[in-house]
């Protein structure tokens, strides 16, 4: 049989098993193992070396280690405290709720590293209080669906890693690329739930629109003293992020390495200042930990198989084949490929797609002559959007959970404007590739 229709079929096959809901970890293994079976069964003896070869590597320790760092935060006051933090700094500015809890979501990303834990956790406090001050609710939602994303973009990210480990890439340079393209999709954000508080003050609001500001007089006042006061119990958290990055920027430890760090000194300011040191707490601390760790790496396994197999039977190479010959040069290339994520995206979690896609795109990005850091952020930002998008759009799901009185329609109108600004980050990123790849060209070691 022709290795195209062979890759069509074995692509094909994965894709539809993803998409029916069974475990991913399943679907892939047992996908590889039927096509061995049909088409090169001198293979299935040697699948157990492959699979313990695939995961037998340092650079994996990196992921129970983050989340190791990332579980005391989540299951601490840490979120509730981020927010009131930057509530008190930034209440005096035009939308300065909606832009504490975009900025709450940044950071509490960055320390979690996941994307439904943190529109789980910041949306919990601040969805509530967005609705009590008037905002609309599908501006609300909207937001914090958005926000949530900021999990697998700013580092240290989960999906980078798997990124770093499948497509055999630095992942300390992929973490340092997320950085601008981060900054840069919060700032456009932020700017835009501002401007719609400045447009509300040229036009009365319109309670009958779905998308509105309503004055409803909730008055605050902080004094400094609250205000530096706030930092005590999220400054510690805030340092621990600019020391990985720092670390890893500098080429003073692997990201094996700052995790492990990070994951001490995280449990450490847990316990000091949230006093969560009994045993029954720690335990089910180091439990969600390892059933995390356990579920991203069986993943991870399934994923490396398959790619084993995908390249086994020449699939990879015949699709990768396939669309450098087309005639689209090389930016219709990657605007297809781009829809091809943002497809993927709306029905399959995006570390599957990072696991499954990343090894067959990764050599075609390098023969169109781009940088697979920089596209590491592309893949990435258009995964965002898959998380707040039907039929799948995990996020979405989340802040209905938080508010079940808002209509879907109302959470998906909210989401739109910020699914344009993903979007222009997007564009942002091709037009100036610099914003992903000069920080990591700059990096020591």
């Amino acid at each position: 049989m022709n290795e195209l229709v062979i890759a069509v079929l074995l692509f094909g096959s994965a894709f539809a098993l993803l998409v029916s809901g069974i475990p991913i970890w399943a679907g892939l293994v047992g996908i590889s193992l039927i096509f061995v079976l049909i088409f090169s069964p001198h293979l299935f003896t040697m699948l157990p070396y492959v699979l313990y070869s695939s995961m037998d590597s340092f650079a994996l320790l990196a992921i129970p280690l983050f989340i190791l760092l990332s579980a005391p935060i989540a299951e601490s006051d840490a979120s509730k405290d981020l927010y009131e933090t930057l509530h008190k700094w930034l209440y005096k500015i035009p939308g300065g709720l909606g832009i504490a809890n975009m900025m709450g979501c940044g950071i509490f990303a960055a320390l979690c590293g996941s994307s439904p834990a943190t529109a789980a956790a910041i949306g919990g406090i601040g969805l509530p209080e967005m609705r009590k001050r008037g905002y609309s609710p599908a501006l609300s939602t909207g937001l914090i669906a958005h926000a949530g994303t900021f999990g697998i973009l700013i580092p240290p990210s989960v999906t980078m890693i798997l990124y770093g480990v499948a497509t055999e890439t630095s992942i300390g340079k992929c973490f340092i690329a997320g950085v601008l393209p981060g900054i840069l999709e919060i700032f456009l954000s932020c700017v835009w739930v501002g401007s719609i508080f400045y447009y509300r003050k040229l036009v009365p609001a319109k309670p009958g629109a779905m998308y509105y500001i309503e004055d409803r007089g909730v008055t605050e006042k902080f004094t400094w003293n609250e205000r530096f006061g706030s930092l005590i119990k999220i400054l510690p958290f805030v340092l621990i992020i600019f020391g990985i990055m720092g670390s890893l920027y500098g080429g003073w430890a692997t990201p094996s390495e700052a995790g492990g760090l990070g994951a001490v000194l995280s449990i450490f300011f847990v316990i000091t200042i949230y006093k969560i040191y009994r045993p029954r707490q720690l335990w089910k601390i180091f439990i969600k930990a390892l059933n995390e760790s356990s579920m991203i790496l069986m993943i991870m396994a399934a994923a490396l198989l398959f790619a084993y197999v995908s390249s086994d039977l020449y699939a990879t190479q015949a699709m990768g084949q396939l669309i450098l010959s087309l005639p689209l040069g090389k930016w219709g290339i990657i605007f297809l490929i781009n829809i091809l994520l943002l497809i993927l995206g709306c029905f399959i979690p995006p570390a599957a797609v990072i696991l499954m896609i990343a090894p067959l795109l990764v050599p075609i990005i390098k023969g169109l002559g781009f940088d697979p850091i920089w596209f590491a952020v592309i893949m990435t930002v258009n995964l965002e959007i898959g998380l707040v998008t039907p039929p799948v759009g995990l996020n979405l799901y989340i802040v209905k959970n938080i508010a079940p009185d808002i209509p879907m329609s109302h959470v998906l109108l909210g989401v739109i404007p910020f699914v344009i600004i993903e979007g222009l980050v997007i564009a942002c990123v091709c037009i100036w590739p610099e914003l992903a790849t000069w920080l990591p060209n700059r990096m020591i070691g």
